[in-house]
């Protein structure tokens, strides 16, 4: 890791057309959460090619602006130029992490969280946990021609009710446990497909294709490999245990408010109020929303939900919420989107 970033410092930050330098190397991976433009120069909009980035797709780092500054610098493959600025908020910083062991390396998350490497296990069965339920009309814009939103017609489910996108064992990078290294190539390079399948009951799966319309896109074996094998259990487990969760979102106020406010805005106060309505004062403050740009709209594509306990048919959903942490509201609001590209 040493030589890596040495390596960065003496050639990784000398930039086209004399453009200033990133000040701090950095190693590893952004991972995209929103398809934000990736520029060639921080204070310039000018984008040649109208580059974006692809959500959840990993864009190798280079640096950042500064130490603790706004901005990283990443490779865009295919680009010209291929070395791009994007804001923080777009991507979540991946470091690389050498294991003990000399295997392949890990993952970290950026901010915070324990290396949690190939053969490592999570700490105990259902540990904190966030949930993230997608807007899939929302997320259908920003990736069209999957085959899920390629599908999507008017009065299917995912239209008027959240979908499942993953429920994730907390902290940030407790992940790929007890993975081989090829199932982590494979998943981190989107060949989701060619993970095994998921082994499920008829009747979960039946119910997950519902809630997850990315199972046509074999989401469910991302989500398993990437953290399911962290959650302490079965894929069964883990899956029903998801269901179980998203029925009670579906069943609540928050899900009234999205489906009575298609093509209109909402804000990020009238989520947090209809979480505190359905699950009780102090609910919405654990509640991220996140937004993408469509255009000139801003679209609510992800919300994001920390719960704490263990989820079982009797579980007390509210209470599971109101024991999480707090956290920050993340996009201020916009837009909720119906079906059909806008």
């Amino acid at each position: 890791m040493k030589r890596s970033l040495l390596l960065l410092a003496c050639v990784g930050l000398i930039l086209p057309s004399g453009q200033v330098r990133a000040q701090v190397p950095l190693d590893g991976f952004v991972v995209a959460r929103s398809t934000c433009a990736a520029t060639p120069a921080i204070r310039s909009e000018a984008n040649p090619g109208n580059v974006s980035l692809v959500v959840e797709r990993a864009y190798r780092l280079i640096g950042e602006n500064r130490a603790n500054g706004t901005h990283y610098l990443i490779e865009v493959p295919g680009a010209e130029p291929s070395r791009r600025w994007i804001a923080k908020g777009c991507g979540d910083w991946v470091e690389m992490v050498a294991p003990s062991d000399g295997s392949a390396g890990s993952t970290q998350g950026g901010d915070t969280g324990p290396v949690a490497g190939g053969g490592q296990t999570a700490g105990g069965a259902h540990p904190d946990l966030v949930i993230a339920i997608s807007w899939q009309p929302a997320f259908c814009e920003t990736r069209p021609s999957k085959p899920e939103c390629a599908e999507q017609t008017e009065g299917r489910f995912d239209t008027t009710h959240f979908s499942l996108h993953g429920l994730w064992p907390q902290p940030r990078g407790v992940e790929y446990c007890e993975v081989s290294a090829e199932d982590r190539a494979d998943d981190r390079a989107g060949r989701w497909s060619e993970l095994a399948p998921v082994e499920l009951s008829s009747e979960t799966q039946a119910a997950l294709d519902e809630a997850m319309p990315g199972t046509r896109s074999a989401l469910e074996r991302h989500e398993w490999i990437k953290h399911g094998t962290c959650y302490g259990t079965d894929a069964e487990e883990y899956f029903a245990d998801s269901l179980i969760v998203m029925s009670a979102v579906n069943g609540s106020a928050v899900r009234t408010l999205f489906a009575d406010r298609i093509g209109e805005e909402v804000t990020q106060a009238e989520i947090r109020a209809a979480f505190d309505d359905a699950f009780g004062e102090g609910a919405g403050e654990r509640v991220r929303v996140a937004c993408a740009n469509d255009g000139g709209r801003r679209i609510v594509v992800e919300l994001t939900v920390g719960l704490a306990g263990e989820i079982d048919p009797e579980a007390d959903i509210a209470e599971l919420i109101l024991a999480a942490p707090t956290t920050d509201g993340g996009c201020p609001g916009g837009v909720v989107d119906a079906v059909g590209l806008q």
